[in-house]
């Protein structure tokens, strides 16, 4: 696993950079401001740094010493995400190897998980550290048991946030081989970290078709907030990036529906239609053929109804060929892990999609959003958490959402 910093004029440009040098499959860890250097820098403005993370294809040909910094970087984007100063010292060999009492560095920087660390990692088994001292060393026996306290308690919180035990399970193992004797509590957690936010991947977000208006498709079962996250959207390319949007309705199995979304098509002063058969979406195509975006709203009937799903897989096709598009897979974060296994598999059965997210704040667990990531490959692109348009929308942060399944506040 490789970590680097990239320092440009804007975050793009030093994301550029380390697509450039790296490749396109680099995840953002964390972006921040750093001040210029050299003679009148405080007359420059300031740049943005940039760390981000590949994961290599094998692990085992790295060297000691580069794995060494990797690790020391991992602890760095920890340390800046959760707030803290990168003028803080990395701690010298000598303190690292003596057991840390109370609660360490890390603690401090996850929030409620501070309290967790507290509370239960001196909690041991006897069971389980006797095993362990007796593969140990003595002198490493005391960061040993640290993190094997750290595994089971990290297992249970993502637990408790209703992360599938099948991968909770996954990231366990994955910990237990890159972990090493003597490694301190510290390490782990950020190594932890890293790699979770690995597994979520990079956010992608609705972008402009390279040619004629760019179709977006939004699918999804009933109930779970679609025709506000399409207003949400819609909002946010109308009003904040003045782009030309048409809004279509294709759900004609409720009146209501189609009627919020004219609401909304109003209030943004956008074109809106509700179309009925495929031939009105390819007039659409011609109609709206100067605008930069035409989203459709979809019936939000049961994924189990064949029926309408085979009118639904031809309302997606339709456009096939003869323009750019994008389907968007609607989710409500507090349906149950077993529906969103069957709706998903449904869906993904029709076309590829990517993940919107909806309800984030009636919900106190996340886990969901990382069983589906994982389940489907899918990327996710935006979470809602909140009625309101166009505020209550944002685009996913891995970085955010990790902390709280490690056991943040939100």
């Amino acid at each position: 696993m490789i970590i680097k910093k990239y320092v440009g004029k804007t975050e793009e440009e030093a994301t550029e950079q380390a697509q450039k040098e790296l490749g396109s499959n680099v995840v953002v860890l964390n972006v921040r401001s750093t001040k210029a250097k050299g003679f009148f820098s405080f007359l420059k403005p300031q740049l943005k740094e940039v760390t981000v993370a590949l994961e290599e294809e094998s692990e085992k040909t790295v060297a000691a010493k580069a794995e060494d910094q990797r690790i020391r970087a991992a602890v760095s984007a920890v340390n800046q995400v959760v707030g803290d100063s990168d003028k803080r010292e990395q701690p010298k060999p000598e303190e690292a190897a003596q057991p840390k009492s109370g609660s360490n560095a890390i603690e401090k920087k996850l929030d409620s998980l501070q309290s967790l660390i507290e509370q239960q990692i001196m909690q041991t088994e006897p069971e389980i550290v006797k095993d362990k001292q007796e593969e140990a060393s003595k002198e490493d026996s005391a960061k040993d048991q640290e993190i094997i306290k750290f595994m089971r308690l990290l297992y249970n919180t993502m637990i408790d946030n209703e992360v599938n035990e099948k991968y909770a399970n996954q990231i366990i193992e994955e910990m237990e081989k890159s972990n090493k004797p003597g490694m301190p509590f510290d390490y782990a957690l950020a190594n932890t970290y890293q790699k979770m936010i690995l597994k979520f991947g990079q956010t992608e977000v609705i972008t402009p078709a390279k040619e004629g208006p760019k179709v977006v498709f939004f699918i999804g079962p009933t109930g779970v907030g679609k025709t506000t996250t399409i207003a949400k959207i819609a909002s946010l390319f109308s009003v904040n990036e003045k782009k030309k949007v048409a809004l279509l309705t294709a759900d004609t199995y409720r009146i209501a529906a189609a009627e919020q979304l004219r609401t909304y098509a109003n209030i943004l002063e956008v074109p809106f239609r509700i179309i009925y058969t495929v031939e009105e979406i390819e007039q659409a195509l011609t109609d709206f053929k100067n605008f930069d975006y035409i989203m459709v709203d979809t019936a939000g009937h049961s994924h189990q109804n064949e029926v309408q799903r085979e009118n639904m897989n031809a309302f997606i096709h339709s456009v096939d060929g003869l323009a750019e598009k994008e389907v968007f897979l609607v989710l409500s974060a507090t349906t149950k892990y077993r529906d969103l296994i069957s709706i998903a598999d449904t869906y993904s059965a029709m076309t590829s999609y990517k993940l919107i997210f909806t309800k984030l704040d009636e919900t106190i667990t996340l886990g969901n959003l990382l069983n589906l990531r994982l389940h489907t490959g899918a990327v996710i692109s935006y979470v809602t958490d909140g009625q309101n348009v166009p505020d209550d929308i944002a685009q996913f942060n891995p970085q955010k959402t990790v902390k709280q399944l490690l056991g943040g506040r939100k």
